[in-house]
């Protein structure tokens, strides 16, 4: 690498702090959080000088590392960015770090061969293909979905950490439906992906029930290392989302038998790509197809069956089969045209 991990992780902590604008940060406020993370991941217990700290902030604004970070001092006491988006990570990968890039790649590929490295052939082709693609300005070889506007994969990363080491967070968060944003504190326990976006199951401080948050709802948020983190118990994480199409689902809610019926047509899309692992084929002829799935009933199932439109109908359960007839009775309202009175009937009606 272009330093040492020591350093790395210096500078990984400082541009932690400063991208918070939650507080000030002083220079001693920023060695005391180096120093908890030097102790937290490396195990140092002497702490870090000031005198470390100060020419690690030097080395941030230089372009020594090409990083070029706009660090200034607010009232001559109180480090921030000038520019509130700006991160150590946004910067561009140097040659040093690019040949170590390149290695680790080398080294996946040879381990992709063993079972368990199976799970991570997508990631190994995806992180290659940026690597190429980087390194000598060529096209995209591999395609994946993505969406260039999709907000709060940043969060991604600390929020994972956050998890492993069981810290609390004050999390400010929007939902679609609020007006404006409001700040409270969470225990996070999971992150999950559902078509290309990402939500973090938490638990709000003394509150019993989950809470799906996603991570493109999510403003800003920040480690409480004091705050007492609380354990979920009785949930298997391994298994929660077991029986869920999507992220929608109450610690109290369990599958139901849902039987759907296809049509020729689209029979050979549900065979070869199931709508969920517990799906088992009831019936397969010229007439179409016929299957079983065990799923929780929420709002991602209904889009999911919507999604095939007239191809498919639902045969169980009955609430199920009731509420799409009626959102797509509501769908063809959409599209009836208003009913024009003539003017000779208004002539007449004089």
């Amino acid at each position: 690498m272009a330093t040492n991990k020591l350093a790395l992780l210096r500078y990984k902590t400082i541009d932690e702090c400063l991208k918070n604008r939650f507080r000030k940060w002083t220079l001693e406020d920023i060695i005391e959080k180096v120093s908890d993370a030097l102790y937290e991941y490396e195990g140092i217990s002497t702490g870090v000088s000031r005198r470390t700290i100060q020419a690690d902030i030097q080395v941030m604004r230089s372009d020594k590392l090409g990083y070029n970070a706009p660090i200034l001092i607010a009232d001559r006491k109180f480090y921030t960015y000038e520019d509130p988006a700006y991160s150590i990570t946004n910067s561009p990968i140097n040659d040093a770090d690019m040949a170590t890039m390149k290695e680790i790649v080398s080294i996946l590929k040879q381990l992709n061969g063993f079972s368990y490295f199976d799970e991570m052939s997508e990631l190994i082709a995806k992180l290659e293909n940026n690597v190429n693609k980087t390194e000598k300005k060529t096209q995209d070889y591999i395609q994946f979905e993505d969406n260039k506007h999709l907000k709060g994969i940043e969060h991604i990363s600390p929020l994972y950490q956050a998890i492993l080491s069981k810290t609390a967070l004050l999390i400010e968060y929007q939902s679609f439906k609020a007006q404006q944003s409001s700040k409270e504190i969470y225990y996070p326990y999971l992150l999950k992906e559902y078509r290309n976006r990402w939500f973090l199951i938490a638990r709000k401080k003394k509150q019993v029930h989950l809470y799906t948050l996603a991570l493109d709802r999510i403003v800003e948020f920040h480690s409480l290392t004091k705050e007492a983190y609380v354990e979920h118990e009785g949930v298997d994480w391994a298994r929660y989302f077991s029986d869920t199409l999507g992220v929608t689902k109450s610690e109290r809610e369990r599958g139901h038998r849902v039987i759907l019926q296809f049509d020729c047509t689209n029979a050979p899309y549900v065979r070869t790509k199931p709508l969920h692992h517990s799906q088992q084929v009831l019936s397969d002829n010229e007439e179409g197809l016929i299957i079983r799935i065990d799923v929780v009933l929420n709002f991602e199932l209904e889009r999911e069956i919507l999604g095939f439109g007239e191809y498919v109908k639902v045969l169980a359960p009955r609430n199920l089969k009731e509420r799409i007839r009626k959102r797509l009775t509501n769908a063809q309202a959409q599209y009836v045209e208003p009913v024009k009175e003539s003017k000779t009937a208004k002539e007449e009606s004089v």
